[in-house]
């Protein structure tokens, strides 16, 4: 089995990249099935259902999420009637929406995806993400219910994603780190055949603070005072992500690959 994660869309500049670019790189690389993280995709901040719906018209498959879910509170309600829109699982018994799903993949596998919340330096008083693993993945078990377990950590220290990548390992396909917009250079098989990375980097302007024109950001830093909102940079994006070849044996991976294409940064495509 294909895999492709496009990590964290940002503005207008990435969302209108993946846009563009998914197609053919779905065509290009027959991928069965494709996660793109949306959380930043209407402005910097939250996703509207327009977005969402444009997304998988592109060839996504789920949209993941992360700390700004509800930043467009239009996902409050849209989130009840979108089965492929996902928002992190260790929210609070009763918040709308679903924190996991299984999905039939274009070679017909079952693909558990699963969106989790870390809490180092972010929001300490959500559910443990170690005991909301434990959950999922117990209620749809890698090679039982589930062909394939995808699992997106959208966490602040890399610490904790590295942890949660050992703490799962043997029991998902992939775990891949979100909302750091930075693309890490750690991408591994772990011993137990997990595909692992701390952060696959953003879908967007990379002449940017995070994909925030900088400006504001570097005047905050400066002075201590907000003078403008954040708005997010529209130059040129680069999409960036990770190809994983799942084996349709075990469900457990078997290599995991970079993917970058745009200005900026260096390219890089699968080699499958």
């Amino acid at each position: 089995m294909r895999f492709l994660f496009l990590g964290d869309m940002v503005g207008r500049s990435g969302r209108t990249a993946v846009w563009e670019k998914l197609p053919d790189l779905i065509e290009e690389f027959k991928f069965d099935f494709v996660v793109v993280n949306g959380e930043n995709a209407a402005g910097g901040f939250g996703i509207t259902e327009e977005i969402f719906l444009k997304t998988l018209e592109a060839g996504a498959d789920v949209v993941t999420t992360g700390n700004h879910v509800w930043d467009q509170r239009e996902a409050l309600i849209f989130c009840q009637r979108q089965d492929r829109f996902i928002r992190p699982a260790n929210f609070p018994d009763g918040t709308p929406g679903k924190g996991s799903g299984v999905y039939v993949a274009r070679n017909g596998a079952r693909v558990l995806v699963t969106n989790i919340m870390g809490r180092i330096f972010m929001h300490p008083d959500l559910e443990d993400p170690f005991t909301t693993a434990e959950r999922e993945l117990a209620a749809c078990p890698l090679g039982e219910q589930a062909d394939a377990a995808i699992i997106d950590f959208h966490a602040e220290a890399t610490s904790e994603k590295q942890c949660f990548g050992h703490f799962v390992d043997g029991r998902a396909s992939l775990v891949v780190g979100t909302h750091t917009h930075i693309p890490t250079a750690d991408h591994q098989v772990l011993d137990g055949g997990t595909a692992y990375i701390s952060d696959a980097g953003m879908c967007g302007d990379y002449d940017s603070s995070l994909g925030m024109d900088k400006e504001e950001p570097i005047n905050r830093f400066v002075t201590k005072i907000p003078k403008n909102r954040f708005e997010a940079a529209s130059g040129p994006a680069m999409i960036c992500g990770v190809a994983v070849m799942i084996s349709d044996r075990t469900g457990l991976a078997e290599s995991i690959q970079p993917l970058r294409i745009g200005p900026r940064l260096e390219e890089t495509l699968p080699s499958f």
